[in-house]
């Protein structure tokens, strides 16, 4: 049976014809289109594949000039080691770190009295007012010792604080605040060592300064944080604040209502409040911020107070109810569960007080602590507490877990009464390196005191508990000393600055940069137990290949 196309074409041919002569000419029409767009599309192609090539010779030409033709720049070499010298000179014992050139290598800010500064800068005394010794600041560079500013700043100084930020409208970004023994005050740029401002003494003529100097919230919304300043005049002590970015006072005077003090500190409980905590006797003292900042200017303040420290403070004596054995003498802020927790230090106990309860967490007996504690890390990411248990040759290094007050490691170490305090710098593992100092004769030091007395500098790590490393031995009189990560991921260094005993009788005064790694392999391995796996020279290497970090 034929289907209906086959029969279609039966009936109609001409038709069918017709259809299919249509369909040629189709056909030839679309191969017609094909030939005629066939040179268009290759040439299309051609001017792609030009484009392309083009595109990537432009971009290993440009590849190859930044690489070979224009040089990059050179990052300054940093020197493991250097040292710089003054003569007829004495020193303070301050040091402070900041990238003051900008080369990505810490450099450091000291202070040093003289009649006139460095060759290189040619400055004196009388160029700021003072009369002759006066007090210069020096930023020297911590890549190779050179001098990068330097400039005559009081007559003699009672306090210095680096790092205080300024307002951005300033043209600075941080400050030195230098306030002399007479009160007057100046602010000098990190960075440049211009005077930012400068103010004569607002003090009373008979008040001493008092140790340190307070950054405090921004009080007069000004952008930069305000200073306050604790005074003593016979047996009452007082509070100033300053404005930051000015220095201009705000307010007057404003009494602590305290009679004497040392050693004070700013703490934040954690409703956020802030306020000032200082020793009185075996008491602590204190006072919120807020109520200062209404007391000396007569207005409001933004800041708060905390309903529960207030209801623990006597209003009349500003005194905390705190029980202490002995007489208060460090405070210091730690990190706690929630906020900042208090060590508290006295005449005869270590204790670790809950930073808004004020109460005990625990409580560690010791015969004499004299040293501030510092904090580090034994464990991974545990915190302890180093304290100085003792002196001379019954000196002892105790190192506490923080959170417990347990012994995590303690040995006896001799020391001289010029010790720079001990110092801890963070490692790659989450541990730290501690940096003691003490008699270079460690092991069985029965004797007094040598009769030329050297100060020698012991590393320890944790991953090593029977192991010092005793790394220079100095003679000279030790004024400040710091460990510090100069440049980050390369190396960690010390800073040595020994000068004269007494203020009054000037001399040579030196700085000096160890490279840590360095110190390391040239060290004294010193065993605190008998045997172990590794001979010296392989614990040397172990712990030059140590790694630091930051802080933050």
């Amino acid at each position: 049976m034929m289907d209906s196309k086959d029969l279609e074409a039966e009936i109609h041919p001409l038709k069918n014809e017709d259809r299919k002569l249509q369909e040629n000419q189709e056909n030839l029409a679309k191969k017609e289109d094909n030939l005629r767009s066939t040179p268009v599309q290759s040439r299309l192609s051609r001017c792609r594949t030009a484009v392309f090539f083009l595109s990537l010779f432009i971009c290993l030409l440009v590849v190859f000039v930044i690489s070979f033709i224009i040089p990059c720049p050179e990052r300054p070499a940093s020197q493991g080691s250097w040292r710089i010298d003054y003569n007829t000179t004495v020193t303070y014992d301050f040091l402070a770190m900041e990238d003051i050139n900008r080369d990505r290598v810490q450099d450091v800010l000291f202070l040093y009295k003289s009649t006139n500064s460095s060759n290189d800068f040619n400055q004196s005394c009388a160029d700021e007012g003072f009369s002759s010794p006066c007090t210069f600041m020096a930023a020297v560079s911590g890549a190779n010792g050179s001098i990068l500013w330097e400039r005559p700043t009081a007559q003699d100084v009672a306090l210095v604080e680096c790092a205080v930020p300024q307002p951005r409208d300033s043209g600075a970004s941080s400050a030195c605040i230098v306030v002399g023994r007479r009160g007057s005050s100046i602010a000098v740029d990190s960075f440049t060592g211009q005077t930012l401002w400068n103010h004569p003494s607002s003090l009373g003529g008979n008040a001493s300064i008092l140790s340190p100097l307070l950054q405090v919230p921004d009080l007069n919304a000004d952008g930069a944080p305000d200073l306050l300043v604790l005074t003593q005049d016979g047996k009452e002590v007082h509070g100033y604040i300053y404005s930051g970015s000015t220095g201009h006072q705000i307010g007057h005077q404003g009494s602590l209502g305290v009679d004497e003090t040392s050693g004070s500190l700013l703490h934040v409980t954690r409703a956020g409040a802030h306020y000032i905590l200082f020793p009185c006797a075996s008491s602590l003292c204190g006072q919120s911020v807020k109520g200062l900042y209404e007391k000396v200017t007569g207005r409001d303040s933004t800041l708060r107070r905390d309903p529960g420290w207030e209801d623990m403070l006597n209003t009349t004596a500003h005194r905390l109810l705190l029980h202490s054995s002995g007489a208060i003498r460090y405070l210091m802020n730690v990190p706690g569960k929630g906020g900042e927790d208090l060590l508290l230090v006295t005449s005869e106990a270590c204790m670790l007080l809950d930073g808004q309860e004020l109460s005990p967490k625990w409580t560690f007996s010791a015969a004499q602590i004299l040293r501030k504690p510092i904090l580090g890390h034994y464990k991974p990411d545990t915190l302890a507490v180093v304290i100085e248990n003792g002196t001379g040759i019954d000196r002892q290094i105790l190192l506490l877990d923080l959170s417990t007050g347990a012994v995590l490691w303690s040995q006896a170490l001799p020391g001289l009464a010029g010790d720079p305090q001990s110092a801890s710098l963070p490692t790659a593992d989450h541990r730290s390196a501690f940096f003691f100092w003490g008699f270079h004769e460690l092991i069985g030091a029965t004797q007094m005191e040598p009769r030329d007395p050297q100060h020698s500098l012991y590393l320890f790590h944790p991953t090593l508990p029977g192991i010092l490393l005793e790394l220079t031995n100095i003679s000279a009189n030790m004024v400040a000393f710091q460990v510090a990560l100069f440049e980050p991921g390369r190396h960690a260094a010390c800073i040595l600055l020994t000068g004269p005993a007494s203020p009054d009788q000037p001399g040579l005064v030196s700085m000096a940069k160890h490279k840590v790694q360095d110190l390391v392999l040239s060290s004294r391995v010193v065993r605190l137990a008998d045997g172990g796996p590794d001979d010296d020279q392989a614990i040397r290497v172990r712990l030059s290949r140590l790694r630091y970090r930051s802080e933050t």
